[in-house]
């Protein structure tokens, strides 16, 4: 069994930062997907073999406060645990923190399954949300 709350190292470059040193909004979008993807892969779901059935997850919405800036060379802890599973959609909720445990972001991410042909909502795979379920129970 996977631990339900998951955490991936992520040190800040100065790519990722602006002038001032301190991390570029943006840029802890990207970490949160690192790691929702690096949870997927420890599960053993590769999103490219699912592209292959052309079966996406997209990012349908997403909370985010930001708390705390990062700044250059930093080692953070980004975490995503599953918060809910639908039949089509997953809500993970994500907490970004620096090498004290200071929260840096956090965020509720609604992924969503879709069709990759047609842009349309899909069910999970049952595989796959199977997997998802054991992990997170």
């Amino acid at each position: 069994m996977i631990n339900s709350e998951f955490s991936w190292p992520v040190r800040i470059y100065y790519e990722d930062t602006d002038a001032g040193g301190i991390v570029y909004n943006a840029n802890y979008l990207k970490f949160l997907e690192r790691a929702r993807t690096e949870w997927l892969r420890q599960l053993g779901i590769e999103q490219d073999q699912l592209l292959q059935h052309n079966v996406a997850f997209v990012v349908r919405h997403i909370d985010i406060e930001f708390r705390n800036a990062a700044r250059f060379n930093q080692l953070l802890a980004v975490s995503c645990r599953v918060a809910q599973l639908k039949r089509a959609s997953m809500v993970f909720s994500q907490v970004i923190a620096d090498e004290t445990g200071r929260v840096i972001v956090t965020a509720n991410v609604t992924i969503a399954c879709v069709n990759l042909a047609a842009m349309k909502p899909i069910a999970i795979p049952e595989d796959v949300s199977g997997v998802i379920a054991r992990a997170t129970s």
